[in-house]
């Protein structure tokens, strides 16, 4: 047929169209598998070529592989690390839960595109064989969670992290501009004591250093890699010290630490490492979520709310109210957050299915990770980048709730007693009295006493508060 050619595997013949560089075994997946929109992660892309380039090497280093065919895959792998040939790997991610035929999409690209290197035709697997040379010493069962492990470790650290340390710094610099600014604390949403804006930002910083943290330590798990196990961990027909080698060069091509597992039985039949991550990615996703809402409760308004934050304008807000302004990165994230959340449930379940020596949940569980890693790393990015770095406090605003505030009379309870206090802001909420004309009138302190005593600034700290 015009238009394609014939590639073949061990069940027959396959046409593919002929300017492809894939062969027989992905497009039967195209054929069988084709669900949806939602492609095998292109993150796994870069981690493959960088595991078949590493086992080329170590092959040939090991006088398994011949050097020309090193050469020829290295070079592929090479081009396809470089951004090219992203087409030639169009497979879903609802297919094979061993991720199979992804394996085989690489392995076949790549014999392929040696093919063309060396002139010779597409499918004749010739002077590189798919299953051969560029699977050489690998299972689709040790090279798929591997590739899924280095492709969550690479984009936490290398995306992830910077965005979130981004992020973590930007709120540090307003939190120390803005320790001077007294304001009125909140707890169960109503008045509490004062506390700074910068206090209050503070919480915000160490709660995001904790998440920074906590995903350098989940990385760990990461770093472990199944390759070398072949099917089912026992590395039948990879050599000995394969294991070891492979993943030092994948350790010298990513500057990253994997290491080879210690027991290959763990980590191919189940991922426990990945759901520790993921669950690391949903923790973070709940600091977001706290930060977001408590920035849009402080920017509601501008003139009927809290109000003591202005945020940047970035876009009109409302097609039919003139003016309107809204808190859309506030949104923007929190709809992440409840995505990852979501997400880590997936994987939960995903991680929680494994039977015997495999999990076939493979595709669903890298899927969903790296999704969370990719909309995190852009989300907390926009955030700080058209929220944190330009909004401002409303001093005067802020200045004018301090004042209001019928809490500072938790100042008088250490020198007039908690009942005494109690009944002064009761008056002053009833009669619509300062706290200083209630004080006056019930004749438990003077006004002097009450100048002295209730001083928003010296309630921000501990032992400050004492007659």
């Amino acid at each position: 047929m015009t238009g394609f050619r014939i590639e073949t595997d061990s069940l027959g013949e396959v046409l593919v169209p002929s300017d492809k560089l894939w062969g027989a075994q992905t497009q039967r997946s195209l054929d069988h598998f084709s669900i949806g929109d939602d492609l095998i992660p292109r993150e796994l892309i870069d981690a493959y070529a960088v595991l078949k380039k590493a086992a080329a090497i170590v092959n040939a280093e090991a006088g398994r592989l011949a050097p020309s065919k090193r050469d020829l895959i290295v070079t592929a792998c090479d081009e396809i690390l470089a951004g090219r040939h992203r087409d030639m790997f169009p497979l879903h991610v609802w297919m094979t839960g061993s991720g199979t035929q992804f394996n085989m999409n690489m392995n076949e690209v790549i014999a392929n595109r040696c093919a063309e290197l060396a002139h010779e035709p597409l499918g004749g697997k010739t002077p590189v064989h798919p299953n051969d040379d560029v699977n050489m010493s690998q299972s689709t069962n040790d090279t798929f969670p591997s590739a899924m492990y280095m492709a969550a470790a690479v984009g936490t650290v290398a995306s992830l992290l910077p965005s979130l340390e981004g992020l973590r710094d930007a709120l540090d610099r307003k939190a120390k501009a803005w320790s001077d600014i007294v304001k009125i604390g909140r707890t169960h949403m109503q008045d509490a004591t004062p506390l700074t804006l910068g206090q209050e930002l503070s919480g915000y910083v160490v709660m995001l250093d904790d998440d920074i943290e906590r995903l350098r330590q989940a990385l760990g798990g990461a770093y472990r890699l199944a390759l070398g196990g072949t099917a089912v961990g026992t590395g039948l027909n990879a050599a000995p010290g394969f294991d070891r080698a492979v993943t030092a060069k994948i350790a010298e091509l990513t500057r990253l630490p994997f290491v080879t597992a210690d027991n290959k039985f763990a980590v191919q039949g189940a991922h426990d490492a990945l759901v520790q991550l993921s669950a690391t990615l949903s923790t973070l996703a709940v600091s977001l979520r706290k930060i977001a809402d408590d920035i849009r409760l402080l920017s509601c308004g501008p003139r009927a709310g809290i109000a003591e934050l202005i945020l940047p304008e970035n876009e009109p807000g409302s097609s039919i109210m003139p003016g309107k302004i809204n808190p859309t990165q506030c949104e923007a994230l929190t709809m992440i957050t409840i995505q990852v959340m979501a997400n880590h449930m997936a994987v939960a379940m995903g991680g929680a299915g494994g039977h015997l020596e495999m999990n076939a949940y493979k595709p669903l569980i890298i899927h969903n990770i790296m999704q969370s890693i990719r909309i995190l790393t852009d989300g907390t990015s926009n955030f700080r980048r058209f929220l944190v770095e330009g909004m401002e406090p409303d001093r005067k605003r802020i200045a004018e709730l301090v004042e209001r505030s019928l809490m500072l009379v938790t100042a008088l309870a250490p020198a007039i007693g908690y009942e005494r206090a109690a009944q002064i802001c009761h008056r002053a909420q009833h009669d619509g009295l300062t706290l200083r004309e209630a004080a006056s009138k019930l004749g438990y302190v003077t006004v002097e006493e009450f100048d002295r005593l209730v001083d928003p600034r010296k309630m921000v700290g501990p032992s400050r508060t004492e007659a």
